[in-house]
C-alpha cells in the first residue's frame, strides 16, 4: 500500500501541474479571443470560444490519462498502450467497469487515479462554467447598452 502511495502521489502532482498548465493556456486563449471579439456583436463568435475552452480542458484530461497509462506500462501491468489507456480512462472518469483489473500489487493505483480524475474534471467544469458566465455577462451588458436611450 505504501509503495502505491509513493508512486501514485507524485503522478497525481504531475497531473495537477499539467492541469494548471492547460488552465493557463485555456485562460490565455479565452482572453485573446475575447479581446479580438471586441466590437463584434455576433452570438456565433461565442460558439468557437466556448468550444475551444472545452476542447483545451478535455485535452488536458486526456493527457493525464495518458500519463497514468504510461505509468501502468512502466510497471508492467499491460502489454500494450491501448489497453493501458483504456484502463486509465475507466479509472480517471470513475466508471469502474472492472473488465480489466490490475495485479494485487498495483491495484490501489486505480482509486488514486480516480480521485485525481474527479478533481481534474471538477477544475475543468469550473473553467467551463466561468467561461459561460463571462459570455452571459458580456451578452447582458451588450443588451443593456442597446436598450438605453
Amino acid at each position: 500500500m505504501l509503495l502505491n502511495l509513493l508512486i501514485g502521489l507524485p503522478v497525481m502532482m504531475v497531473c495537477l501541474l499539467l492541469q494548471a498548465i492547460f488552465l493557463t493556456i485555456c485562460l490565455r486563449y479565452y482572453v485573446r479571443v475575447r479581446h479580438a471579439q471586441r466590437g463584434h456583436h455576433s452570438q456565433c463568435l461565442n460558439i468557437p470560444l466556448l468550444s475551444g475552452v472545452m476542447l483545451l480542458m478535455l485535452l488536458g484530461n486526456f493527457a493525464q490519462m495518458a500519463i497514468w497509462a504510461g505509468l501502468f506500462m512502466l510497471l508492467g501491468e499491460f502489454d500494450d498502450f491501448a489497453t493501458a489507456l483504456y484502463h486509465s480512462g475507466v479509472n480517471f472518469v470513475t466508471l469502474g467497469y472492472g473488465d480489466i483489473i490490475m495485479s494485487t500489487r498495483w491495484r490501489l493505483l486505480g482509486p488514486l487515479e480516480a480521485a485525481s480524475g474527479i478533481l481534474m474534471f471538477g477544475v475543468s467544469t469550473a473553467v467551463m462554467t466561468a467561461a459561460v458566465l463571462d459570455v452571459i455577462k458580456h451578452n447582458m451588458a451588450r443588451l443593456q447598452h442597446h436598450e438605453q436611450p
